[in-house]
């Protein structure tokens, strides 16, 4: 016998009596989904699922009607309580208000509260939408998916949603990290191994520009402004927003070409050298050192607009050229290439603007690669000198 059939037949029988709730099965297990008194407030009813922990198969319905109509009848008498529904574990947290999804709301608080200036308010808005709120909804869900978890294990399913070597994956672990210090939730040891970052060595390597291509795209780009933003996300490694927040003095004839990122940026003031300095040239960017607003000519205004919006100008420009790479491309094309001017790996991480322990990570392939030439020429040095003897 149809076991999915069967559910379906015994919730249109209940449906006919007038429930909202209803028998579903996900993966091995029933489940009760419908309206339910919310946790927060009992007065509102929003739709919710109740884990009921039971086999999926003939036997475990029969036992999931039972249960369904205990609830049913107990919404009728108006003495449906979520404690009677809830695991062991988690009781103290329904007695408490149902502490989770409230803590939640708190960190959320917590994230903004001691930041208040204008432009730390509009970066803080920033990253809380685009590294914190997908994660912390996404983990919410899960909590309620699966309410009878231990929130370390909540913790893990929602890190293990996300596909493996996904830069998203890798700020879930980074955001997941900063809400389990808040709660006092000790993850488990082998979290950022787990965690599998965004970088190029277990993501996959990307097909990075080469050299040739970057500077064949650079010719591709039609308007002069929009080459000026390409030319200096290759030569200087730089993110997409961080172009419009640099002090290019330096460029002019007589200067050093070494930019200043601006303090206004994600990480802070830092300075970086070009790589290849001959790009400084080619790509006429001494020309901004004399008139910087050759750029673009955007809102840059923090109390209006966002780093994130910033970044995503670029990142549209770049679909309108067809230029076939994306802009975070020429930012790892630029490590890579430091990584065989043997600059060393702190510097380079330095420049980039994040720490040395991220940098090694996402570009221990190159790195890796290059300290075996170096041990390789060492050995063939060696053996070349002892010949000449």
């Amino acid at each position: 016998m149809n076991v999915i059939q069967e559910i379906n037949n015994v919730n249109d029988k209940f449906a006919t009596q007038g429930s909202k709730l209803r028998i579903e099965k996900r993966g091995e297990k029933l489940n009760i989904r419908g309206s339910l008194p919310s946790k927060e407030d009992k007065k509102n009813f929003k739709v919710q699922r109740i884990s009921l922990g039971i086999k999926a198969d003939i036997s475990g319905l029969e036992e999931a009607k039972k249960k369904l109509q205990l609830i049913n009848l107990q919404l009728e008498l108006n003495q449906f309580d979520w404690i009677n529904w809830i695991g062991n574990p988690y009781k103290k947290q329904i007695k408490d208000g149902f502490e989770f999804p409230n803590r939640l709301n708190q960190f959320e608080e917590f994230f903004f509260k001691e930041n208040k200036s204008d432009f730390r308010t509009s970066t803080r808005k920033t990253t809380w939408r685009s590294s914190y709120k997908p994660y912390m909804k996404r983990i919410l869900n899960i909590y309620n998916d699966y309410e009878n978890e231990a929130l370390e294990k909540i913790f893990q399913k929602t890190l293990e949603s996300y596909k493996e070597g996904s830069r998203s994956r890798k700020q879930c672990a980074t955001s997941l990290s900063v809400l389990a210090k808040f709660l006092d939730i000790k993850l488990p040891e082998d979290w950022k191994l787990n965690s599998r970052g965004y970088g190029l060595n277990k993501a996959g390597f990307r097909d990075l520009p080469t050299d040739e291509l970057i500077e064949k795209l650079w010719e591709k780009i039609p308007n002069k402004s929009w080459k000026f933003v390409f030319g200096l996300m290759a030569t200087y490694g730089l993110r997409n927003h961080e172009v419009f927040f640099c002090d290019l003095s330096s460029l002019t004839n007589f200067g050093d070409k070494i930019i200043r990122v601006l303090p206004t940026t994600k990480t802070g003031e830092h300075q970086v050298w070009p790589f290849h300095p001959e790009w400084v040239e080619k790509f006429e960017l001494s020309k901004l050192g004399e008139n910087p607003e050759l750029l673009p000519n955007i809102n840059r205004d923090l109390k209006i607009t966002t780093l994130q919006n910033i970044g995503k100008k670029i990142t549209d420009q770049f679909k309108r050229y067809s230029l076939q790479i994306k802009p975070y491309d020429l930012r790892h094309a630029w490590a890579v290439r430091t990584i065989f001017y043997d600059l060393p790996d702190t510097v380079a991480a330095r420049m980039m603007g994040h720490s040395v322990s991220l940098h090694t990570q996402t570009y221990h392939h190159w790195i890796t690669k290059r300290d075996q030439q170096q041990a390789v020429n060492n050995a063939l040095l060696k053996v070349k000198r002892v010949k000449n003897i």
